[in-house]
């Protein structure tokens, strides 16, 4: 069904105005430059419109006052204020319509597929660049020393396709055909027998449920109609596979299962979808125990049967860093409590498992900033720490991606919320130290968020893949790079005596020396070890030499036990020192619980004393009332025996006005 027709609704009708414009970025989209078919002011409106509609209202910086193109892209964008996505749709519409009348019939031969609409929620830099993506002609490559694409025609170029890698070290874009995928990013990748597998991601804000499979002998894409399983033979009703971003692809026996994602209507609890590589069907397995909440961006890692699952960002962005574990075998969860300081809560790292034991995780990203610190979990006793890094530790990122090869742990892509990061680094795991492989420049795909990475083979030899990522761009580009021998790539050796947290990791997996001794695990599963003493030397014509390569190597057997013994008796005595001070502090909690006692017990008595305070002097103020009513009782008192006074006074008297008046004077009795 073609997009673009005037019986479209909203927001496809958007999405195919859109495309048609092209801001899509598929190679279906118009070649033509924005700038070129539209005036300036209508280009700026356009593309404040498509940012406002996908991404939401403009929260990026303000970009320099030195260049005016980003100034007026930026000012546009931020005059819309908080339009809803709706209406900015529609005026995106309008002014195309107005613009160009006839794009519902040049738009209507272009067919896209039908995608979910959610809402855009990435937190990756948005950059003005409005251009289309086509499959490079040509074989190119990105230079180390200017990250800009050269030919390559002046290189021995042995055959098509993965064969035309010659170059170590360097990433090298190849020419694909077929029908390649969208652009995208928050997409997983995985790879099987020669055939490389990219599954869902976010384009435009919208998620996809599309799967493609890349031939990598032929370097041919082409797109898997995939089909649905029924729930069961007697509820035959649909399951539904909802697309989905920010999930993680694990190759297991013949299926590919698709770990948790962000959805537009997520569910409560962690999702695992499965599907089968034979009969080409998606089906949803069913899980015993509790499961994970629903999360995207975290890390899933397959350690023997099973999936560990560390981190991500819930569907109400709450950012997390629990521990989950899926038994593959019988589908069980189980929640992981482990000791030690966990990572910060995080999504967008990247996490590898060495030697089956250590769990490795990098990077990151919060609401607020970005993580290049390095977290090891002990598989065995469940045990985080933070070891310290070597060599160029790597700058802050979150949307990277890595892969291993050996004991290295590459590591590319991935940004900061500014700018992406062009270097591809590489890991030791067993010195835990970083270097740099090759670097990039400018706005390229491997400097992008959310791209995947996957580990292929040429000739034997072991490839890099990459793949999309976000960085302005939604990109839909095949890079590869064919690292250099591991002894070249192995990072500088530290002077001095590694770290009790590294060499704790190195002592694990490496042996101090390939002829000092090997370890073998018997059927019972016990280690016994086969030493030097028992190795015979190939006869030679001169024995003698043989004899003396023999004591030499005993000589260094025995220097290197006596190195051992005393690395043992330094972390004995690293042990007992931890013991003391854990002593130490454990006295000092229990003297700091005391002074907390004293200090509530004194609390205690100071309130009491306020009590009583506060009731002395209530009865104070009482004692003054009772005070001020004594002394008014006494006047009182007072006054009524002056009135008796003067009442006494005019009786005397009145016996003379009697007299004068002829009235016979009263008695003393009678007064």
């Amino acid at each position: 069904m073609a997009r673009a027709s005037s019986g479209l609704a909203y927001p496809e009708r958007f999405y195919a105005a859109a495309a048609y414009v092209g801001f899509d970025g598929s190679p279906n989209s118009n070649d033509m430059d924005i700038g070129s078919r539209f005036s300036t002011d209508v280009a700026l409106i356009l593309y404040a419109l498509y940012q406002q509609a996908t991404v939401g209202p403009c929260n990026v910086p303000k970009p320099s006052l030195w260049n005016p193109v980003e100034q007026g892209i930026w000012k546009s964008w931020k005059q819309l204020g908080n339009m809803v996505s709706a209406e900015a749709m529609r005026l995106f519409v309008k002014i195309l319509e107005e613009e160009e009348p006839g794009w519902y019939s040049r738009a209507s031969n272009s067919v896209l597929e039908p995608v979910t609409d959610v809402q855009m929620n990435h937190n990756a830099i948005v950059e003005p660049i409005i251009e289309n993506r086509n499959s490079f002609a040509e074989t190119k490559t990105i230079s180390a020393e200017n990250g800009g694409l050269i030919e390559t025609q002046d290189i021995d170029v042995v055959s098509e396709g993965l064969g035309s890698v010659v170059v170590y070290d360097q990433w090298t874009s190849l020419p694909i055909t077929g029908q390649r995928p969208k652009g995208r990013y928050e997409h997983a990748a995985a790879v099987v027998e020669d055939k490389m597998y990219i599954y869902g991601g976010n384009h435009n804000g919208r998620y996809l449920s599309d799967l493609h499979v890349l031939d990598l002998r032929s370097c041919t894409w082409s797109k898997i109609e995939a089909k649905v399983e029924s729930k069961s033979v007697e509820t035959p009703s649909p399951i539904n596979i909802t697309p989905s971003a920010g999930h993680s692809l694990i190759p297991w026996e013949n299926k590919l299962l698709s770990i948790a994602g962000h959805t537009k209507d997520p569910s409560e609890t962690f999702q695992v979808k499965a599907f089968d590589l034979q009969i080409g069907t998606w089906s949803m397995l069913n899980t015993y125990g509790k499961p994970p909440v629903s999360r995207g961006g975290q890390s899933v890692t397959l350690v023997g049967t099973t999936l560990v699952i560390f981190g991500g960002e819930d569907a109400k962005q709450t950012l997390l860093n629990d521990l989950h574990i899926l038994d593959l075998e019988t589908l069980t969860w189980d929640e992981i409590d482990a000791v030690g300081v966990p990572p910060s809560p995080r999504s967008g790292h990247a996490a590898v498992v060495h030697a089956e034991r250590y769990l490795l995780i990098f990077g990151g990203g919060s609401h607020a900033t970005c993580f290049n610190d390095l977290h090891v979990l002990d598989l065995q006793t469940m045990e985080w720490s933070r070891p310290t890094q070597q060599g160029e530790i790597p700058v802050p990122r979150a949307g990277h991606a890595g892969v291993t090869v050996g004991e290295n742990w590459f590591i590319v892509g991935g940004g900061d919320n500014k700018s992406g990061a062009s270097e591809t680094v590489v890991l030791n795991m067993s010195t835990l130290a970083w270097s740099v492989v090759t670097s990039v420049e400018g706005r390229v795909p491997l400097a992008s968020e959310g791209l995947s990475l996957v580990v292929g083979s040429l000739n034997g030899e072991d490839i890099l893949i990459s793949f999309g990522g976000y960085n302005g761009h939604y990109n839909s580009e095949v890079n590869v790079l064919k690292p250099s021998h591991k002894s070249t790539l192995q990072s500088k050796i530290m002077e001095g005596p590694l770290p009790d947290s590294v060499s704790a990791v190195h002592n694990a997996t490496n042996p101090t020396r390939d002829l000092e001794s090997e370890f073998e695990v018997g059927q019972e599963g016990k280690i016994r070890e086969t030493a030097i003493d028992n190795f015979e030397p190939m006869k030679s014509k001169g024995g003698e030499t043989s004899e003396h390569i023999l004591a030499m190597l005993k000589a260094e057997k025995e220097e290197l036990e006596s190195s051992f013994n005393n690395e043992k008796l330094l972390s004995l005595q690293l042990k007992q020192e931890l013991a003391d001070a854990e002593a130490r502090n454990t006295d000092l909690y229990k003297e700091l619980q005391s002074v907390r006692g004293q200090l509530a017990s004194e609390q205690s008595r100071c309130f009491k004393l306020e009590v009583d305070v506060a009731e002395l002097r209530q009865k104070l103020q009482t004692m003054e009332t009772l005070q001020r009513e004594l002394e008014l009782l006494q006047r009182q008192k007072a006054t009524s025996e002056q009135v008796a006074i003067n009442a006494k006074q005019r009786q005397g008297s009145g016996g003379v006005w009697g007299w004068l008046a002829g009235s016979t004077p009263q008695n003393a009795d009678d007064a």
